[in-house]
């Protein structure tokens, strides 16, 4: 998926491009599956390629409505569902690849929109309160897409892993 905001040069259009490569990369490891292909889990892990795409465009999502509301639109630790968690690596009855595919589309588009209108990447909120954040820690829009594309990268890659696991395609070679 290629970005249809073009008309942002510079740092943005750098992090953009970046962010796109690593969606595309992980858009192209799902190609030509079924949807019960993308639900299977070909390795010792919980991990299915339907539920990592599902994951990147919730995470994305989040970081998002971070970068607009702060802290509250992430939740607390103390809020943090392991079965809703669990259930957001996989896929649901009723869930199908083309669905998921299109929702992640249209998280994609909200966070282009958002870098080419944002005022500044320098704005910023605190961090929630979590074991995993360092304490009175702030991101601003820059870290937090800096976040989004270590998130999506690392996340293609295990996709990669998934798909060659599966049936042997690679996302590259």
């Amino acid at each position: 998926m290629t970005s249809s905001i073009n008309t942002e040069t510079g740092e943005r259009a750098d992090l953009l491009e970046s962010l796109n490569r690593h969606r595309s990369f992980l858009r192209f490891t799902v190609r030509d599956l079924t949807d019960e292909q993308a639900a299977e889990r070909p390795t010792r892990s919980e991990l299915c390629l339907g539920g990592l795409l599902k994951h990147v465009a919730a995470t994305e999502q989040g970081w998002v409505n971070f970068m607009m509301d702060g802290a509250a639109a992430l939740g607390s630790a103390d809020d943090a569902d392991l079965g809703d968690r669990a259930r957001e690596f996989s896929m649901l009855e009723g869930e199908t690849l083309t669905g998921l595919l299109e929702a992640y589309d249209q998280v994609a588009a909200r966070t282009d929109e958002l870098v080419a209108t944002l005022p500044d990447l320098d704005i910023s909120h605190p961090l929630p309160a979590a074991p995993w954040f360092e304490p009175g820690a702030r991101w601003s829009a820059r870290r937090v897409l800096l976040h989004i594309i270590a998130e999506t990268a690392q996340h293609a890659g295990h996709a990669d892993i998934l798909r060659e696991s599966l049936d042997g395609a690679k996302t590259m070679g």
